[in-house]
């Protein structure tokens, strides 16, 4: 049996399978991310799962997995809630590239509650700009279309109507805002929820030009930086480019890039991935 996991900061999606294709149990947890979380935290998700017994492997590829010490604290905490597994814990980014490329190159892309890219050969990672958080990068995520509309309401950029229907549908003052996104856990999380109010509103010029500009700066500021990004295929993958994949290729066209699949998931693809070849 093989557990694979699928986390990014606002959720992770699990799937336990036989190679064989019998078996096929699938769950949903909170997200985990070991840049944001300490151990005791992760174990308290991983309690939550279901009684699985009989996990032989667990490939757990995960948000904020790309430093040693933090994918040694999942390897810490998957190893005591699945004793005697043989556990690897890798980046949610190389995770996107085997299940949306398999064994070939391409370009892989995750937008969802924050963004990521790289180039990948058909074997690893052979090339990665730093998404550097939604402070600093994240263009095109959740978290930063979120932090936009926000700070559009708050610096009165939006039509009137519109800041009035935000405000009454979260209740929120600017004062409570500073505090969720300055001194409470996952801001990132906090923002990124501000996603559905957008989709709800995109046909708003103000709205729509705001997710627009935030997909071109993301192409600017990752895409366009990888050799061979007109030649190579473009896959995307999170809820953010599924949700919004007809204005993600209009930007993709207008760049001269070649938009390959858009899944809101790779696990689908994992699972033939890892039910195919010992990775």
């Amino acid at each position: 049996m093989k557990l694979i996991a699928d986390s990014g900061s606002s959720k992770t999606e699990w799937c336990l399978f036989a190679a064989d294709g019998g078996v096929q149990e699938n769950a949903l947890s909170a997200g985990i991310n070991p840049f944001y979380q300490e151990l005791t935290d992760i174990e308290k998700v991983l309690m939550e799962l279901p009684g699985w017994v009989g996990v032989q492997e667990v490939w757990f590829y995960g948000a904020g997995c790309a430093g040693e010490a933090q994918r040694n604290k999942l390897v810490t905490a998957l190893e005591g809630r699945f004793p005697g597994a043989r556990v690897e814990v890798e980046s949610d980014l190389l995770g996107a590239a085997r299940g949306l490329c398999g064994r070939s190159e391409g370009l892989v892309a995750i937008l969802g509650t924050g963004s990521n890219s790289c180039h990948y050969n058909g074997r690893e990672i052979v090339e990665h700009i730093s998404p550097l958080g939604f402070i600093l990068g994240d263009e095109g995520s959740g978290a930063v279309l979120g932090r936009k509309l926000v700070s559009a309401v708050f610096k009165r950029q939006l039509p009137a109507d519109l800041s009035a229907a935000f405000i009454g549908r979260y209740d929120l003052s600017a004062l409570q805002v500073v505090e969720r996104v300055y001194r409470q856990p996952f801001p990132n999380r906090f923002l990124a929820g501000f996603v559905p109010f957008i989709l709800e509103h995109l046909e708003v010029p103000v709205v729509r030009r705001l997710v627009r500009e935030s997909f071109v700066e993301f192409f600017d500021r990752n895409i366009l930086l990888y050799p061979g990004h007109r030649e190579l295929p473009l896959h995307f993958t999170g809820s953010v480019a599924w949700f919004f994949r007809e204005l993600l290729e209009e930007v993709a066209l207008e760049k001269g890039c070649r938009l390959g699949e858009v899944r809101r998931s790779p696990m689908e693809a994992l699972m033939v991935f890892h039910a195919a070849e010992r990775a």
